[in-house]
C-alpha cells in the first residue's frame, strides 16, 4: 500500500502550507513513494481523511499507509526527531 498524504492546495494558513511542503520534501528526499490527495478538490476525500484520522474536525496534512492511519504533522515531526520515520509510516 502506498503512503497517502492528505493535503489542501487552497489553504490560507502559511503554517499548513509549510507543513505540507515539509512532508513532501522529506518523503521525496528519502525516496519514499507517496500519493498526495488534495482534499480541497473533493469533499469525499476530506470525509475519508477525517474518518481515517478518527477526528471529524481533522485538518491536513494527515498521513496514512493505505487504509491505516499513521498520524498528523506533530506525529510526523516526532518520528523524524526520533529517527523512526519508517516505523511511523508502517513501512
Amino acid at each position: 500500500m502506498p503512503v497517502i498524504v492528505f493535503y489542501s492546495s487552497v489553504s490560507g494558513s502559511v503554517e499548513m502550507r509549510k507543513n505540507q511542503d515539509r512532508i513532501f520534501s522529506i518523503l521525496s528526499s528519502k525516496k519514499i513513494p507517496f500519493k498526495a490527495v488534495d482534499i480541497s478538490q473533493n469533499s469525499d476525500d476530506k470525509d475519508l481523511m477525517r474518518k481515517r484520522a478518527g477526528n471529524p474536525t481533522a485538518l491536513p496534512p494527515q498521513i496514512c499507509n493505505g487504509d491505516v492511519y499513521c498520524g498528523d504533522m506533530a506525529a510526523f515531526n516526532d518520528a523524524i526527531e526520533m529517527e523512526q520515520l519508517e516505523k511511523f509510516l508502517k513501512l
